[in-house]
């Protein structure tokens, strides 16, 4: 159990700075630019669908990368996964910390921001893809999958919950401090995990196998998790707006946002748990459920609920678990049913990956023009424009989620029993 414990833990340490980064590049950063810098959220907005866009382009390129990186001699993968890191750490503080004199200038902000970005993002995207694909390659079944994947969701969770409270007890610099130790502390502990072996049997060639895109199984979950992203995406980015604005209790943020995150942490076990007992699919879908109707409670809160939202953010946060540690579970499934496992995890993660931004983006770019247009300004008091940030925030999600729900309904009825149990072609 010990020895369990402890693989799991260095494989899946590098999982809290990667999300520790992911929280303040896109839950944060819009809000700390409109209040600090006065960027108008239309311009943000255009910002960030643009630069996430791009960067969401860029990814199944990355995956190809990794997967013969993987392949090769192991001291070239860690060289890489050390470049990505140092980039990571200096784009994370020039974004938070721009130069004195863009500050008050528009155009060169909004450039600044970009660019480094894009950076940032794209470094992110070469670690996190590795470390998907790595954990994908050390093989098992459904089970197996699914607890290497909570351990390196549970460790993510852990990062969100720091990035979440630091910032308000400690200060960014602080924050930004332990980012980068946890970062080379997390680089370290991967050098010494379980390493993917490639399968010997099977030739190591692009040309060789079929791409992600030719499987019906990978485009069909591919759509359920598009949907159920953008659902989570939206009020990721809105979530800060609606605690400042619609409920007006910004001293409530870092305790809201860790129960939501501490909650999700501890949930995933349970999750695990079920997976054993209704197969990948089905409980997948029990999370997509609960977070419906916790949503559906959320539009009902305005000004001064307090308790009605961190109730709310506990049982999304639960919903959450499902959403971390399962998905990831199905796609390796496909992946080694498929005969590809060994040689081809980074190509189908780095679309995984480039889905997931794609989510981002687009809540991004739809959800802040949107507002603007309904009326909404950041730290306003106007009845129509709160109206439409918790129709926004709370009923568009469910939209999403119930779209995505169905999908994944019809996709559990067309496959064969087995496939319930994480078994999906």
């Amino acid at each position: 159990m010990s020895a369990a414990i402890g693989a799991g833990l260095r494989y899946g340490a590098l999982g809290l700075p990667l999300a520790f980064v992911a929280l303040p590049l896109y839950v944060v950063l819009p809000n700390h630019y409109a209040e600090q810098f006065g960027v108008p959220l239309a311009a943000l907005g255009g910002v960030l669908l643009a630069v996430r866009s791009l960067d969401a382009l860029l990814d199944p390129w990355i995956g190809l990368r990794v997967d013969r990186l993987l392949s090769g001699p192991f001291s070239r993968t860690l060289r890489w996964l050390a470049l990505a890191a140092a980039v990571l750490m200096l784009g994370l503080t020039g974004l938070f910390f721009p130069l004195p004199a863009l500050r008050g200038e528009l155009p060169a902000l909004l450039a600044w921001c970009a660019a480094l970005l894009l950076a940032t993002c794209l470094a992110w995207s070469v670690a996190s893809v590795l470390h998907q694909a790595w954990g994908a390659r050390l093989g098992g079944d459904d089970a197996t999958q699914a607890r290497r994947v909570a351990w390196r969701e549970g460790a993510a969770l852990v990062g969100v919950v720091l990035a979440s409270v630091l910032p308000s007890l400690a200060g960014l610099p602080v924050s930004l401090t332990v980012f980068i130790v946890t970062l080379a502390l997390g680089v370290l502990a991967l050098a010494r995990a379980d390493r993917p072996v490639p399968e010997p049997d099977l030739p190591d060639t692009e040309a060789a196998s079929p791409g992600p895109w030719q499987l019906p199984a990978f485009r069909r979950l591919l759509a359920v998790f598009m949907l159920n992203g953008i659902a989570s995406a939206v009020p990721a980015t809105l979530v800060l707006f609606f605690i400042r604005d619609r409920l007006q209790l910004p001293q409530w943020e870092g305790a809201f946002l860790a129960s939501y995150f501490l909650a999700g942490a501890l949930s995933l076990p349970l999750w695990v748990r079920l997976v054993d007992r209704l197969g990948l699919v089905r409980a997948w879908g029990a999370g997509m459920v609960l977070a419906v109707l916790t949503f559906c409670g959320a539009v009902l809160l305005g000004e001064g609920d307090g308790r009605g939202f961190l109730l709310v953010c506990v049982a999304s946060g639960l919903a959450l678990g499902a959403d971390l540690a399962l998905p990831g579970a199905l796609l390796a499934a496909v992946v080694r049913r498929s005969g590809l496992g060994g040689r081809a995890e980074g190509r189908f993660f780095g679309w995984w990956t480039a889905a997931s931004k794609l989510n981002l983006a687009l809540a991004a770019g739809l959800a802040l023009p949107l507002l603007q247009w309904a009326g909404y300004q950041p730290g306003s008091r106007d009845p129509q424009g709160l109206e439409m940030l918790g129709l926004t925030y709370a009923l568009l999600p469910c939209v999403f989620k119930l779209m995505a729900l169905a999908l994944l309904w019809r996709l559990a009825g067309a496959l064969p029993p087995t496939s319930l149990q994480g078994d999906p072609r």
